[in-house]
């Protein structure tokens, strides 16, 4: 039953996507967006974590807990994790594809192309619309999150005007 609700969320997602995609012209991106979602590697992570039900590690009798072989909400919660980060590192439409983690520690953010910041904008709008109906925007999600989105400053105006966040709005 977890799958089959994972993929309903996910047609309904791709179709808002799609239609945001065709509205800016991005005919090809309507229908190969999100495709990575469908390899076993995100699929099953996803499903299980946003639509199973498991225990806690913590929760489970002292005993238990040696003989128990089963998942866990904190195995499914790593697993989701990295599916996340695959996600991420597949889709250059999303700005965590952008962010450089060098070997000294530091930190780059790369310059996104337009056509990518296109996409992730098309998605955050879709992604809005999926989870709270028809006339949502992104825009208040990314004001919860705007300080921990990491883009060159470039990237991050454009992207704002194309969501409609840009100041002043």
């Amino acid at each position: 039953m977890k799958y089959w609700k994972y993929l309903k969320y996910i047609l309904k997602h791709k179709w808002y996507v799609a239609v945001e995609c065709f509205k800016v012209g991005l005919y090809l991106h309507a229908f190969t967006h999100d495709l990575s979602k469908f390899r076993p590697s995100e699929w099953i992570p996803y499903a299980r974590y946003f639509y199973g039900e498991y225990p806690s590690w913590w929760s489970l009798p002292g005993d238990s807990r040696i003989q128990y072989f089963g998942l866990t909400k904190e195995i499914v919660s790593d697993a989701l994790d990295l599916a996340w980060l695959k996600h991420q590192k597949r889709n250059k439409h999303h700005w965590q594809y952008w962010v450089l983690h060098e070997d000294s520690g530091q930190t780059k953010t790369l310059f996104i192309p337009r056509k990518y910041l296109k996409q992730m904008a098309c998605d955050w709008i879709g992604a809005s619309k999926a989870m709270r109906g028809k006339d949502a925007t992104p825009i208040e999600w990314y004001g919860k999150v705007k300080n921990g989105t990491l883009m060159d400053e470039s990237s991050r105006v454009e992207f704002e005007y194309l969501i409609g966040a840009e100041e002043g709005k």
